[in-house]
């Protein structure tokens, strides 16, 4: 039995890489810096384009190597501070915590010129590897997560409330596009068979390639833990088994990020803000993008007492600031990353864990003792309630954060523990939109029958919804006869969104001619008028991606607009049944990556991929494969992982993500789990030593000097 803490000075291997069959990395080294160093290195030659691409956007950089489309993200991160951010996040580390990520970056700068050899997408774009600075890595988690939070959410709910009033605001009450889906249960040990605790889950994010996340092993004398990493980042901050404990997260759908609505007004190159004691300075500055294939453009960076202005709407003229912990405190929680790699309990998690800011997470961690804690990891801001709803007036004192935070106690567990992203007792006081409770209900329900974990994350059926009632209501007498049998044969489906089921498919169908016809309704129409706000936020505001994002809602509570919303399922049944033959869903929901399209050979690879992933599950199943009902099919958003992390026998631990080790469509790690995920299978963790292969002896040592690209 494997104990997954550091080896003994006899069985120690090598300093170096190590990879199994799949071509994950297994990384060994005699001191934390140096594993560090490795760790940095193997992220940089496995995946140099996506680290740079990440770099370059906490920098507000990627149009001057990609070009004109990506100017819409640049300017967002130029305003909104990111790597100005990530520099005082970095300043404010702990000496050991500044010495390990300065480490990683080593280990990043000594191997990209390598890894950007092999990247075609370098060549494609005539563009070189950059240097990365201490505070990189930083940069890098902070664009990963500041969509991730609330405040995109909240200009919805403003133009919900402009133009169908504040109480229509309820119908969009579900988390964001962005934001949830994941799922995390621990089933408890049974001392009477020897079972320890197990942790299962699978987070849910955009499904893009390469993926988000890069299954790795780190390993020296004080510790040895498989987990999953971003790439770009040190340390394993959200999913981990360390032989003797495991931890794993969820979005706790908490809100901290809140906006602001700014009077401005201006004196030459001076900016003043209006705030309660009347008119004060803003800091404002100039910085310029540089635009491949374009013009450069010059981009105004204006911050308040409150935080970076990074949009303005263009109904009232007035600007929108963002407040974050991380921009508050100058912390993102970094100094968590050590100790929890160094965690052998449950008390050692929750300790560490005390210092993380954002995003904030639902965390469940067991060991091998036997104990079960869920806690909440994070930093939510104690101030008016109005600020969770929507942006509010920067100078009306009443919205000031008050200075301090939610302290919330780990919470011991005695059964089966679940988080689904939904209302619980310990987030609710957090939060305002939550998942609908079914995901939640459902693994509840499969793992009191029994049923595996790998089961467990696949299941695909949909529960007993508004949206399926609705079926129940319309009246046959009226449809024609094709629309009337096509709603008994939907009324007396089993549910399941099987990638092989016509029923399923019809329903999809169904529900996306329903979405957009309710988009056309009257009582909706309103939600159509100009928006306020950039085009980068359309996703959270675009109307007809909404109403299918929350169709559930809408169909529960149109009847409140003076809507009915019989006619139109009636409607949409009749054009469903007039058309061809909807096909299967897993014709319909097929794979979606998301990627930069800048290089032929990958471009090659992800059509490909598109058109033979065919899956089942859809948003409100166990198996959250999303889609935008009205809008498209196709799966953008699913699981980037699945884990299993079993306390008794970390070799008896499994895991998968959706593509592959590596960022290089020509090398055999780049998709070839790709299969197994789509069909529900995982890989086992491998924890000996012997039994892994090792890297070549030119890629276990830094490449001497520094290449002249690098800048």
């Amino acid at each position: 039995m494997e104990s997954g803490s550091g080896a003994s000075r006899s069985d120690r291997p090598a300093t170096g890489v190590r990879r199994d069959r799949w071509g994950v990395p297994h990384l060994w080294a005699d001191t934390v810096e140096e594993l560090a160093r490795l760790q940095g290195r193997v992220a940089a030659t496995d995946r140099a384009w996506q680290i740079e691409v990440e770099r370059w956007r906490a920098e507000g950089r990627l149009a001057a190597h990609v070009g004109p489309a990506e100017l819409g993200w640049d300017r967002f991160a130029r305003r909104a501070r990111l790597d100005d951010t990530a520099r005082r996040c970095f300043d404010r580390l702990a000496p050991a915590t500044r010495r390990w990520v300065t480490a990683y970056v080593d280990g990043v700068n000594s191997g990209l010129a390598a890894g950007a050899v092999a990247a075609p997408e370098f060549t494609a774009t005539g563009c070189a590897p950059g240097r990365w600075r201490p505070w990189s890595p930083l940069g890098v988690f902070l664009v990963q997560h500041i969509l991730f939070g609330t405040f995109p959410q909240k200009l919805w709910h403003a133009h919900v409330a402009a133009t169908l009033g504040p109480d229509a605001r309820d119908l969009f009450a579900v988390e964001g596009p962005g934001g949830s889906g994941s799922n995390a249960w621990a089933v408890p040990a049974d001392p009477a068979a020897g079972r320890g605790p197990v942790i299962a889950g699978d987070p849910h994010r955009l499904l893009e390639l390469p993926g988000i996340y890069q299954q790795t092993r780190l390993a020296c004398p004080d510790f040895d833990v498989v987990g999953l990493a971003f790439p770009g980042v040190p340390g394993l901050p959200h999913f981990g088994h360390a032989g003797e404990v495991a931890w794993a997260v969820t979005n706790a759908m908490a809100d901290y990020q809140d906006l602001y609505r700014e009077q401005l007004r201006r004196d030459g190159d001076r900016v003043e803000v209006r705030d309660a004691d009347g008119w004060v300075p803003a800091r404002r500055h100039v910085e310029r993008i540089e635009v491949h294939g374009g013009d450069a453009e010059d981009v105004e960076v204006i911050e308040t007492p409150r935080g970076p202005v990074i949009d303005h709407d263009r109904h009232t003229g007035e600007a929108i600031s963002l407040r974050t912990p991380a921009r508050v405190e100058a912390n993102l929680g970094f100094d968590a990353l050590l100790p929890l790699l160094r965690a052998r309990t449950v008390t050692d998690v929750a300790d560490a864990l005390r210092g993380w800011v954002e995003p904030v997470n639902s965390v469940l961690v067991a060991d091998r003792h036997g104990a079960v804690h869920q806690l909440v990891a994070g930093l939510v801001p104690h101030r008016d309630d109005r600020c969770r709803r929507e942006p509010v007036p920067g100078w009306d004192p009443r919205y000031r954060w008050r200075g301090d935070y939610p302290a919330p106690a780990p919470v011991p567990v005695d059964g089966v523990a679940v988080c689904a992203n939904d209302r619980r007792a310990d987030v609710t006081d957090l939060g305002v939109d939550f998942a609908p409770p079914h995901r939640a209900r459902r693994i509840r329900e499969l793992l009191a029958g029994g049923v595996a974990a790998p089961a467990v994350h696949v299941d695909t059926r949909l529960a007993a919804t508004a949206l399926r009632g609705l079926l129940d209501r319309v009246d046959p007498g009226p449809l024609s006869g094709p629309a009337r049998r096509l709603r008994d044969r939907l009324a007396g489906w089993d549910g399941r969104m099987d990638a092989d089921s016509a029923d399923a498919g019809a329903f999809a169908a169904w529900r996306g001619a329903l979405v957009r016809r309710l988009h056309e309704h009257p009582s909706l129409r309103p939600l159509s008028a100009p928006g306020g706000y950039d085009a980068l936020f359309t996703p959270w505001t675009d109307p007809l991606a909404r109403i299918g994002h929350a169709v559930e809602g809408v169909v529960a509570g149109l009847h409140r607009l003076g809507g009915d919303v019989g006619p139109v399922a009636a409607a949409a049944l009749e054009e469903v049944a007039a058309g061809e033959p909807p096909t299967t869903w897993g014709q319909r929901h097929l794979l979606h990556p998301l990627h930069l399209g800048v290089s032929p050979a990958v471009d090659a690879r992800v059509t490909a991929i598109r058109s033979a992933t065919r899956l089942g599950g859809d948003t409100d199943c166990v198996l959250a494969t999303s889609s935008v009902p009205g809008v498209s099919d196709d799966c953008w958003r699913g699981p980037v992982a699945r884990y299993v992390w079993d306390l008794t026998d970390r070799a008896a631990s499994r895991w998968i993500v959706p593509f592959g080790a590596s960022g290089r469509p020509d090398d055999p790690h780049f998709a070839d789990q790709l299969p197994l995920w789509a069909g529900g299978e995982l890989i086992p963790v491998v924890p000996d030593w012997p039994d892994l292969t090792d890297e070549p002896e030119a890629r276990n040592h830094d490449i001497p000097g520094e290449d002249p690209r690098l800048r």
